[in-house]
């Protein structure tokens, strides 16, 4: 018996899950994980009980099943433009975006990730810029703005895996008040913070799991625990696209909005994801 008539239902199932509520975008990388919670949904076992869990079907299978209904998704996203060789576009199609102060900033690690991100309009509803982390340096008229706000904070939205600890770093060092920018001055005032998943976060919701080459050998974050120096130090990893769509947007917006929100005044994209419980994952500890 093959298993393909079993993935082909499968699939259908997740991909009605990945876009709900109210048809959100999604990428390829969401729509896999989705199918695995289809197929093992031990990921609605107890919290208080914390473990990750293994992928139940390969990623190459799911590719394979994917390829010939791809236009039968419409909330599937296309793969990610690549990263643009030329001039910004924001920069010649909006001459005046970068002459008031700007509050907030959100840098994505993954690209893919910051193009569902916008995708939903989240960029509009938390009247915050999204970039991804490849597009970095950042333009100086927009690190200019940053500093022309007072107390900006750039968010860095990230794995839980050693390049995801390496991307933070690197938005930190470069673009944090002690830090220095490509030219050796630093934003001063400009605060970077950590939006991205830890391990107990992750362990939480029992998201599935991968394996990198390598475990991390850098400095981690002062406030992980011994377990979570030592899951990151095998090599596990976590990726932010094991996270449910909707929990993700309903996370991310909380958090720009700096953990809270008001019932009347919630946009359309707040109001929608809002059934996703729970914030899901939380910055990384203070320290």
């Amino acid at each position: 018996m093959t298993l393909r008539p079993l993935l082909d239902g499968a699939l259908t199932v997740a991909a009605g899950r990945a876009g709900a509520p109210g048809g959100l975008r999604y990428t390829e990388r969401q729509l896999y994980y989705e199918l695995c919670r289809v197929l093992q949904p031990l990921h609605a076992g107890p919290r208080r009980i914390p473990y990750t869990l293994a992928p139940p079907v390969r990623y190459a299978r799911f590719a394979a099943a994917l390829a010939a209904r791809r236009d039968e998704l419409p909330g599937l996203l296309p793969p990610a433009a690549p990263r643009p060789t030329g001039p910004r576009a924001a920069a010649a199609e909006e001459p005046d975006l970068y002459d008031y102060g700007l509050p907030r900033l959100l840098v994505c690690q993954s690209r893919e990730i910051a193009a569902m991100l916008i995708a939903n309009d989240l960029h509009l509803e938390a009247a915050c810029p999204v970039l991804p982390a490849d597009e970095l340096p950042l333009d100086e008229r927009l690190v200019g703005a940053l500093e022309r706000a007072g107390g900006a904070v750039v968010h860095v939205l990230h794995d839980a895996s050693p390049s995801g600890l390496a991307c933070f770093e690197q938005v930190k060092t470069t673009y944090g008040a002690a830090g220095a920018g490509p030219t050796g001055a630093g934003p001063t005032g400009v605060r970077v913070r950590s939006m991205g998943l830890v391990p107990r976060h992750a362990g939480t919701l029992h998201l599935t799991s991968g394996r990198g080459p390598h475990g991390h050998r850098g400095p981690l974050p002062a406030g992980l625990r011994p377990e979570e120096r030592a899951w990151l130090g095998s090599g596990r990893t976590i990726e932010l696209a094991a996270v449910a769509p909707a929990r993700l947007l309903h996370t991310v917006i909380r958090q720009l909005r700096g953990g809270g929100t008001a019932g009347a005044r919630r946009a359309p994209l707040h109001r929608r994801v809002s059934a996703a419980r729970g914030s899901g994952f939380l910055s990384w500890p203070a320290g």
